[in-house]
């Protein structure tokens, strides 16, 4: 059995994205505003550790950009988009928004924070999902960092 990764240990831009996700499911579910669920969050433990650059850009762009980022993912989804949960939801605005906007991180690695992002806040498979869904996105928005990975080898995350 292996033991979860110490929070000491996780990388600033990792933080983010957990706050991002908790925010966002706020937004989804409660209807929150940005400005207030941005306060809410920054009050949270732990926050001092995140990336807030990282975070703001997360949480502001998806909430701004939603339904852009709806656009993205709906062709790629097997059940209506109400059917998400809202956890799935937010790790998949989180993946097209980082995709669309974060050129500094590469896809395999947005793939892969958001797999763990659905496996520590999601449902038993949602992980799975989500993997699929940003795996189908990927070429998409990243045709060329995706094409180069394919020639060498390295495109599955």
């Amino acid at each position: 059995m292996t033991e979860p990764r110490k929070t000491s240990a996780k990388p600033a831009r990792s933080r983010a994205r957990e706050f991002a996700v908790q925010a966002l499911y706020q937004h989804l579910v409660g209807r929150q505003d940005a400005a207030s669920i941005d306060a809410f969050t920054r009050g949270l433990s732990g926050f001092h550790k995140a990336d807030s650059v990282h975070f703001d850009a997360l949480l502001h762009g998806c909430i701004q950009d939603a339904a852009a980022l709806d656009a993205l993912i709906v062709p790629l989804l097997d059940r209506k988009l109400e059917l998400l949960s809202p956890i799935e939801r937010a790790v998949m605005w989180i993946g097209a928004y980082e995709f669309l906007h974060v050129p500094d991180v590469p896809w395999r690695v947005v793939i892969n924070e958001c797999i763990e992002l659905a496996k520590e806040f999601g449902g038993t498979d949602g992980h799975k999902y989500v993997n699929g869904v940003l795996n189908g996105l990927a070429p998409q928005l990243r045709q060329a960092e995706v094409d180069a990975d394919r020639a060498s080898g390295k495109a599955r995350p």
